[in-house]
């Protein structure tokens, strides 16, 4: 697993653990990563069973604490492009579970491994009345550039939710559509899910996170 993918690993799980849904309504989003970051990271770095490499309690918790934060029928129609349309609304929410599996399994791995990174969190660019914003967030690491991570989150009526990451200007949701699209062009949507289900099955890795561009 490459240091990036690991990056991207902490970018997309790591940032709104423990934060109740109430609380994500009242905070602006750039404050809201900011703080949850750093506090996943302390929660991380404290506990001795997950340090020690208990993948289903991390598993667990991210189950728990993160969902909730993320809308993962936006990401899953990302991933798919246009063969999302091509789905029937059965399909979709199969596709949705079977994706957001993938994520948590494969991000769970990666996780505690960076509990001790730093982080340089800039300044949101965005009016108050803006609903669609980018929280950009440096990864700082000794002896090279950081690595650069965008969020990119929407207002909803339960406040800030994730939508995609981009780790070093490659979007990771969008990363995973041409594997996506092949299996649908071979086996169509059924395919697909039946695939994703396999891996979650077996516990197989998702396919590497974009790697940062030089």
């Amino acid at each position: 697993m490459t240091k990036i993918r690991s990056l991207a690993s902490v970018a997309l799980l790591g940032v709104l653990v423990g934060v109740a849904p109430v609380r994500a309504q009242e905070v602006s989003p750039d404050q809201l990563v900011k703080t949850v970051t750093l506090d996943v990271v302390d929660l991380i770095a404290k506990d001795k069973e997950i340090r020690a490499g208990n993948r289903a309690k991390l598993v667990e918790l991210i189950d728990a604490k993160v969902l909730p934060h993320f809308n993962f029928n936006a990401m899953t129609a990302l991933a798919l492009g246009q063969s999302w349309n091509k789905a029937t609304p059965e399909q979709k929410k199969r596709l949705t579970e079977e994706f957001r599996t993938l994520l948590v399994r494969t991000y769970a791995s990666a996780l505690a491994a960076y509990s001790e990174q730093k982080f340089d969190f800039r300044p949101l660019r965005a009016k108050p009345t803006d609903t669609d914003v980018t929280v950009q967030v440096r990864v700082l690491q000794p002896g090279t550039q950081p690595v650069p991570i965008d969020y990119s989150m929407e207002k909803t009526a339960s406040g800030w939710k994730v939508y995609d990451v981009m780790v070093g200007g490659v979007s990771l949701v969008a990363n995973y559509r041409t594997e996506f699209n092949n299996v649908v062009r071979e086996s169509g949507i059924d395919g697909l899910v039946k695939n994703l289900n396999a891996k979650n099955r077996g516990g197989l890795e998702a396919p590497a996170a974009p790697a940062a561009k030089k």
